[in-house]
C-alpha cells in the first residue's frame, strides 16, 4: 500500500501542489516503508518549506533517529519544540519533549 501512496505522491513533486504538507506526506510515507534516507529528504524539504511546521520537525526527529542519526535527531527535536512553543501548540512541544529526553539519555548512556 505504502508504495502506491509513495508514487502517487512523488507524481506532485515541482507542481503546483509542491508544498511542505506534500513533502510532510512523503516523507512520512518513506519512513513507515524504512526507507530513513528518502524520509529524512523529504522532511528536511517541508521544513525548509515552512520552519513552523511542528509536525515535520517531530516526525523528521523521528526518521533521523530510526535512520541511526541520534545527533541530528536530538538537534531536530530541539528545533521542533522552539516552534512548538512559539505556535502555542504544546502538544506537540510536549511529545518532542519526551523523545528528546528519552534520547538525550541514550546519548548520555552511549558516550
Amino acid at each position: 500500500m505504502s508504495a502506491t501512496i509513495i508514487a502517487n505522491l512523488e507524481k506532485l513533486l515541482g507542481g503546483p501542489r509542491d508544498n511542505a504538507v506534500l513533502r510532510y506526506s512523503l516523507g512520512n510515507e518513506y519512513l513507515k516503508a524504512g526507507d530513513h534516507a528518502r524520509a529524512v529528504a523529504a522532511l528536511r524539504e517541508a521544513v525548509r518549506r515552512d520552519p513552523a511546521f511542528s509536525a515535520a520537525w517531530k516526525t523528521l526527529g523521528k526518521a533521523l533517529d530510526e535512520g541511526g542519526d541520534s545527533a541530528d535527531a536530538l538537534a531536530a527535536y530541539q528545533q521542533g519544540i522552539t516552534v512548538a512553543e512559539s505556535k502555542g501548540d504544546i502538544q506537540a512541544a510536549k511529545e518532542m519533549g519526551v523523545f528528546a529526553r528519552r534520547l538525550a539519555k541514550r546519548l548520555t548512556a552511549q558516550s
